[in-house]
């Protein structure tokens, strides 16, 4: 996997290119990891509901082809676009999204904060109160009681292969997040990595998370 640092890049650019790659690989083509940083931005999900944005003020809106519903992407937050041909990987859309969130978990666990998964909820979340704790990891969690969201799942998928991707917080203003139902749920509360007592700069939780991904997607040889 060929991994990329844009930077702080415009959304609607970043989009387009994705669009372009993907469009135009073929099988042979290696897939490729792209990390960035967005300006303020909400991103609507296909089936987005517009009653989800509840006053997004002067930061703009994009209607995109990704799964899921609204969503923020700002300063802060890691966001990882992996451009992925599935089908080379011998893997389906369920499985994609578990090493995602994996990934995501992995990354989490190495600043020795504990990621959970929320059954039918993609993402990854964690409990504010107590974010090192180890209890409930033997499956998906049942609801949102004591849970904050922390990094958010939304992807697109065109012959077998992934754009769109993830966002991890990692330190952020998150009053934007007060402007729209995350993800489709009303009063689900976000997080950052700061606000966990995780102090971090962007490029290296950049670097871990894109460790962790590139050996989710690693094309194993015989």
């Amino acid at each position: 996997m060929i991994v990329k640092t844009l930077g702080r890049v415009d959304y609607l650019p970043t989009l387009e290119a994705m669009r372009t790659f993907t469009a135009a690989r073929d099988a042979d083509t290696p897939d490729e990891l792209w990390l960035c940083e967005h300006p303020p931005t909400f991103t609507q999900g296909l089936a987005g509901k517009p009653e989800h944005l509840l006053g997004p003020g002067d930061i703009p809106v994009v209607a995109t082809e990704r799964g899921g519903q609204v969503t923020y992407h700002g300063p802060g937050q890691v966001t990882a676009y992996p451009l992925v041909d599935m089908r080379r990987l011998g893997i389906f859309v369920k499985e994609y999204v578990f090493r995602l969130e994996t990934a995501l978990i992995q990354t989490l666990d190495s600043y020795g904060v504990t990621g959970l998964r929320v059954g039918g909820a993609p993402g990854i979340y964690v409990r504010p109160a107590d974010p090192g704790g180890h209890a409930a990891l033997s499956g998906p969690m049942q609801g949102f009681a004591g849970l904050a969201k922390v990094a958010a799942l939304g992807i697109k998928v065109s012959r077998h292969c992934t754009y769109h991707g993830l966002a991890l917080n990692v330190a952020m203003d998150l009053e934007p997040f007060l402007r729209i139902n995350p993800c489709g749920y009303e009063g689900l509360e976000t997080t950052s990595l700061d606000k966990l007592g995780v102090f971090t700069d962007w490029s290296t939780a950049a670097g871990r998370l894109a460790e962790r991904l590139s050996a989710q997607f690693e094309v194993k040889t015989p």
